[in-house]
């Protein structure tokens, strides 16, 4: 099989700044730059390393997998160990990494794209994403392939607003169409939208729910890999699977162990991409699930209350708490009419998950049957620290059997929570949450969260700053800060999967007894801020609870916090009271009542659904 590949081929230098990031800029597109005029003498290079760059990265790939690549350019000479330019001159890009944030020095006169008609038909001509079309260079490629009606076409697309692209694409085998939601709505590749969709393989920053290959990946393993030569490698990957025989679905999952996998000049071979790609079988099932509790525009029902907690909620109405109605209650949220419309996830209690519907069929079936994920709460409740008035979360005995049951039950995510209380003394100093009860607390959430993992189940984490408090908005902001960054290390440190893995948090906001409330502009900004700078950007996603708000105040709150994004992973709700009050006080224990606390539980959710 042999590939001839089009592009540029260029020098990359990588250059590490010291850790100082105020002089990095993000333009509309989200791209860090460099601001130039930054004082050089104040930042020092601690690092340098080269690389290849262009269409040399992509025919790195494809070499390691056997392809026999040659690249289309007589100004370059290829041998097992590098490619040499022939003459003296190269075409340097510098990349530029500090703090985790990267920016790139490109000359304005990057080398043209040169188009060789090989002597010899190819089986395929793959156009690089690095390649830059003219009508001259277009016309050499249409006149070879008019000669050459065996050689498949594949085409990176990185913007379709290009005025030779038409006879390109319409006789393409492939294209790969980078960042589609970035480029202008009028293109001149007007024959673009009639193009068999299945020829279509989209890398795009917002492709996380599938392949999990985007710039939160490339900033994790920036001493390595930059976007650009990460793109080249998806792509490239991506075609070699093709062409030996790799489903697509295949083919991504080694396109991703590639990108994650491989180093500066030492891209995975064949055989490492195989054996690896089976490897994490279970690990993208894990994210799969992860990815499709925070699809869209929907949330997460918690309908999770323990014994205890329905007890009480029974008492203020005057409900018998028996078993029968607590079946009832809890299946009027399951029956609602279009429930898949709104809800990705239920997160449901022991007892609920081994209990029926109206009509005999199990509640965890009839959920999947819905197209809704079914998942439980784990934890068995707080119990005091010895000689404290702070709370750990039970549970972790026998934590391991009890999750093997559940996944054979056909539950697939779980939750666990930890509550945090904020207590301060009359000088406004902080009591609780101490260091101590923070990291035993947050040690155990991620040994639940490996153990959930470990068993095939998604875990939500759930650290929450308990709202009923006499606390203001800068000490939730302060405290939840402090519980997020040890939680994350916990987490790290337990290698737990953080794209298979959910934080459901409570909102920052001062405490229910304290004399100001904070209004719904201040929690959204608050929220936002403290979420953005102490939330990594790998993880699966946000989801908050509702904590004790009025069922308004959630909502408007929520919709707050949603005008102070873009985030870097879905946000949405995971609210119990918020969405199910009003149903209850509907209902009132009285069957009869069963479609009115239907109904105002479908407007609660679609009053929070609208605002995501």
């Amino acid at each position: 099989m042999n590939i001839l590949v089009v592009g540029n081929v260029t020098k990359d230098v990588y250059l590490n700044l010291d850790d100082r990031t105020e002089n990095f800029e993000t333009d509309k597109y989200g791209t860090r730059w460099l601001d130039l005029s930054f004082n050089a003498r104040e930042h020092h290079f601690f690092n340098r390393c080269s690389s290849l760059g262009g269409a040399a990265v992509t025919l790195e790939v494809l070499k390691k997998m056997e392809l026999n690549p040659s690249i289309s350019d007589d100004t370059l000479t290829f041998s097992e160990e590098n490619f040499t330019p022939k003459n003296l001159i190269e075409t340097y890009r510098y990349i530029l990494i500090s703090n985790e944030e990267v920016s790139y020095l490109s000359p304005s006169n990057f080398k043209k794209t040169v188009f060789i008609p090989p002597a010899e038909a190819v089986d395929y001509l793959f156009l690089d994403r690095s390649t830059e079309l003219d009508l001259n260079t277009t016309k050499k490629i249409n006149a070879y392939l008019d000669i050459s009606p065996k050689t498949k076409l594949v085409v990176y697309v990185r913007n379709l607003n290009n005025q030779f692209l038409n006879s390109l694409l319409s006789r393409a085998n492939l294209i790969f169409l980078e960042n589609p939601d970035l480029l202008p709505e009028k293109t001149y590749a007007l024959e673009f939208s009639t193009i068999d969709p299945q020829k279509i393989i989209s890398i795009s920053e917002n492709q996380i729910s599938y392949l999990k290959i985007n710039e939160k990946l490339f900033v994790e393993r920036i001493d390595v890999l930059t976007h650009l030569s990460a793109y080249s490698i998806i792509s490239a990957t991506i075609l070699g699977g093709f062409v030996l025989g790799y489903s697509v679905e295949d083919s991504l999952k080694m396109a991703r162990t590639n990108v994650e996998n491989s180093k500066l000049d030492s891209v995975l071979s064949i055989s490492e991409l195989q054996k690896l790609s089976q490897d994490i079988d279970e690990n993208n099932q894990l994210e799969l699930i992860a990815a499709n509790l925070v699809l869209p525009k929907k949330g997460i029902l918690a309908a999770d209350e323990s014994g205890g907690s329905i007890k009480k909620k029974f008492a203020k109405l005057n409900i018998p708490d028996t078993y029968e109605n607590r079946r009832s209650y809890r299946n009027i949220f399951f029956s609602t009419p279009n429930l898949e419309k709104y809800v990705n996830g239920v997160i449901l209690f022991d007892e609920t998950a081994r209990s029926q519907t109206d009509d005999g069929q199990n509640v965890v079936d009839f959920l999947i049957s819905r197209r809704i994920i079914p998942g439980i709460k784990v934890d068995e409740g707080l119990e005091n620290f010895d000689n404290s008035l702070e709370t750990y979360t039970k549970g972790l005995d026998h934590l391991e059997n009890r999750l093997a049951e559940y996944y054979n039950m056909g539950l697939r995510f779980a939750k666990w929570r930890a509550a945090f209380e904020i207590r301060l003394d009359e000088k406004g100093n902080l009591i609780t949450p101490t260091k101590l009860a923070v990291k035993e607390n947050c040690r155990i959430l991620a040994k639940y969260a490996f153990s959930c993992q470990s068993a095939g189940l998604v875990p939500i984490v759930e650290p929450e700053v308990v709202y009923d408090g006499n606390y203001s908005i800068q000490k939730s902001a302060e405290v939840t800060a402090y519980i997020l960054d040890t939680l994350f290390q916990e987490l790290n440190s337990l290698k737990v999967n953080l794209h298979a893995c959910i934080l459901k948090t409570n909102m920052i906001l001062a405490g229910k007894q304290f004399v100001t409330p904070s209004t719904p502009q201040e929690v959204g900004q608050e929220t936002a801020k403290i979420l953005k700078n102490h939330v990594p950007n790998n993880l699966a996603g946000v989801v908050f609870l509702s904590g004790g708000q009025t069922v308004e105040e959630a909502t408007k709150n929520l919709a707050e916090i949603e005008k102070n994004g873009p985030f870097p992973w879905p946000v949405t709700f995971s609210f119990a009271r918020a969405l199910q009050d009003p149903a209850l006080y509907a209902w009132k224990g009285d069957n009869a009542n069963t479609d009115a606390a239907r109904s105002a539980f479908l407007t609660r959710l679609i009053a929070n659904t609208k605002i995501l």
